[in-house]
């Protein structure tokens, strides 16, 4: 498989190299959850809350993957920027043996116990609650196939190659937004369609992983396991693993405090978030590329290069980031009306929409660093901002329900992102700037 040096070259088309197939395939998942929702949204209010409800819990195992995700990332691009070609076989083998633990857990937890994980949120509606543990069943199985894809292209960005990554991205995005409607609609299937089609499309992403990756993602079994590389990549990748496991958490109890406005408030803030993503397309592409840039750099201690990366990548964040806080802010509603058409979700998403508006700057400053974090080896600074943070949300969300509603919890999202923004950047002052030089 071709492995990019990412530790020579200027450094502007480097990371644009490295960011623009992540950023592609952002946007093409962008593009799935969009058609994803227009179709779910097609079932009406209570179809979109019931996905968002049983998304929390799929994501709280996207959060727990990220431990061998982030830890096997890290050192495979430090093996590769050493040029320890051994090294990285074994690291590889390591995170695809935990990975395959892990996933068959998290998949089996999600359909023995998905209808008391979906009655802890107290939704108090019939229909969603059912609608979202069937969603939840046929997450199990998926959830599998996903970890893996998500370590595979890890794995990818570490060697510099996130084109492959993205074409196979294409394919999936592509198979998904065409069974969406076929299970759906023409089968009949609802909510149970949409899971239905997402683990048909992630299995076969799995596959082209496997077969078009020249067995570099596959396990070698020429290589011993290595008990201590196991541990290495679990002691990294758990500091942020724990962030954001903890991030999910706080955001199923946010969650449950939402609940009690009611299935609509679940449905916008599912909406929101969709809508939201469109920043995540380029701040999530800066910051794989960041991750992947700094970790070569850091293994070939090429420091001064590792911190024009970040600053390059920062700027072009805080532009992006600034151009969608003002739609955000003044043009959100056409985007909110593409997925429902009650007024009264339409309302509450986009004041969801106007308030985070305000802290798009900041969560682009954090993300950027998270990157910058990850790539030298030190997750657990970004993990320690982001646990104190969030966790805050829940006490200033109760806090501020009291004079502005449901909007006090929007509020108290847009205040710690801002705060967690502020501390990453001064952090990256103390423990990055002044220490390499």
């Amino acid at each position: 498989m071709r492995q990019i040096d990412l530790t020579k070259g200027k450094t502007l088309n480097v990371l644009t190299t490295l960011s623009v197939p992540i950023m592609g395939s952002s946007l093409l998942q962008f593009t799935y959850n969009l058609v994803d929702m227009l179709w779910v949204g097609g079932l009406g209010s209570n179809a979109v809350a019931s996905v968002g409800s049983a998304s929390f819990f799929v994501g709280l195992g996207y959060s727990i993957n990220s431990l061998v995700v982030i830890g096997t990332g890290i050192k495979v691009a430090h093996s590769i920027g050493k040029k320890e070609e051994n090294e990285v076989k074994e690291y590889i083998n390591a995170g695809l043996l935990i990975n395959a633990v892990m996933s068959f857990i998290f998949g089996s937890i999600l359909i023995i116990l998905g209808r008391a994980l979906v009655n802890f949120l107290n939704i108090n509606n019939i229909a969603v609650e059912k609608d979202a543990y069937e969603f939840l069943i046929f997450s199990g199985p998926t959830i599998i196939f996903a970890f893996f894809n998500l370590l595979y292209a890890r794995i990818l960005g570490s060697f510099g190659n996130n084109k492959l990554a993205f074409n196979i991205n294409v394919v999936g995005v592509v198979a998904n937004i065409i069974l969406d409607p076929i299970f759906i609609y023409a089968v009949k299937l609802g909510v149970e369609g949409a899971a239905i089609a997402t683990m048909i499309a992630n299995i076969i992403m799995f596959l082209l992983y496997l077969f078009r990756s020249s067995g570099t993602l596959r396990y070698n079994f020429s290589v011993k396991i290595d008990y201590n590389k196991i541990k290495e990549i679990i002691i990294l990748g758990f500091p942020m693993a724990i962030q954001r496991i903890l991030f999910t958490v706080i955001n199923i109890f946010l969650a449950k405090i939402i609940a009690i406005f009611g299935s609509d408030a679940i449905a916008a803030q599912k909406i929101g978030l969709q809508i939201e993503s469109i920043t995540y397309m380029v701040i999530g592409g800066l910051h794989g590329a960041i991750a992947a840039f700094t970790g070569q750099n850091f293994g070939a201690k090429k420091y001064r290069r590792i911190k024009e990366g970040y600053n390059t990548a920062l700027k072009i964040g805080i532009v992006y980031s600034l151009l969608m806080a003002f739609i955000f802010m003044f043009f959100s509603t056409p985007f909110v009306k593409l997925f429902v058409k009650d007024q009264q979700t339409i309302a509450i998403a986009n004041m969801y929409l106007q308030v985070v508006a305000f802290s798009q700057l900041f969560s682009t400053t954090e993300t950027v660093s998270n990157g910058l974090f990850t790539g030298i080896g030190k997750p657990k600074i970004s993990s320690i901002i982001s646990v104190v943070f969030t966790a805050l949300r829940i006490p200033m969300a109760l806090a501020l329900i009291k004079p502005f509603g449901l909007n006090g919890i929007w509020i108290s999202i847009s205040i710690s992102s801002i705060l967690k923004g502020s501390v990453a950047y001064i952090l990256y002052i103390i423990e990055v700037k002044r220490k390499y030089k």
